[in-house]
């Protein structure tokens, strides 16, 4: 890499929902340590795609400022507008163009699932985990905890009937759980 005029490369593969970018961090932090270091020093960022640099208008606006601030150019290696861009000039504008497209895009897959979840709904699909409970299940532990038995011993009668946990227990929270979705209205305990 240094014979070829490079610095470190950081390489991140984690979806852009989590939260924390540790490699991120790193590129971010060493790029602004070189720029404090060597003021009149070109860096340069250089991500694979704009989609990778933030989850959404507001983080993506965040960096495009902290950028700005360090004077630390962008370059994006592929997608439509594939260049060197630098934030206190032309780029500064192509950031919150940026940010509105992100954030435009987020709503359109947003709606796109909710209407794909309606559909599945009309045909008869549900989403989710399947139910651990079956109504004679409920009954079963219902009667139990009537006759003043400890949740933890009902959970260890109760035996899951079908998926994946088919003969197990079922946990001690959803054994409360269900308990408690299955009480009347208006009964408190």
């Amino acid at each position: 890499m240094k014979q070829a005029g490079c610095e470190p490369i950081f390489a991140e593969k984690i979806s852009t929902r989590i939260k924390v970018r540790p490699e991120f961090i790193k590129a971010m932090n060493y790029a602004r340590t070189i720029k404090q270091a060597v003021p009149h020093q070109r860096v340069i960022l250089t991500v694979h795609e704009m989609k990778r640099l933030g989850r959404g208008a507001a983080e993506l606006l965040a960096i495009a400022e902290d950028l700005r601030h360090h004077d630390i150019e962008l370059e994006l290696l592929t997608g439509p507008l594939q260049g060197i861009y630098n934030p206190s000039g032309h780029g500064a504008a192509l950031f919150a163009f940026f940010a509105g497209m992100a954030e435009s895009e987020r709503e359109y897959v947003g709606e796109k699932s909710l209407e794909g979840q309606a559909s599945a709904r009309e045909r008869g699909r549900h989403g989710g985990r399947p139910k651990v409970f079956d109504d004679d299940m409920i009954a079963y532990a219902r009667s139990l905890r009537e006759r003043g038995i400890a949740v933890p011993d009902i959970a260890r009668k109760l035996v899951i009937p079908t998926g994946k946990n088919k003969g197990r227990h079922p946990s001690v929270a959803s054994v409360y759980r269900a308990l408690a979705e299955a009480e009347p209205a208006g009964t408190a305990a």
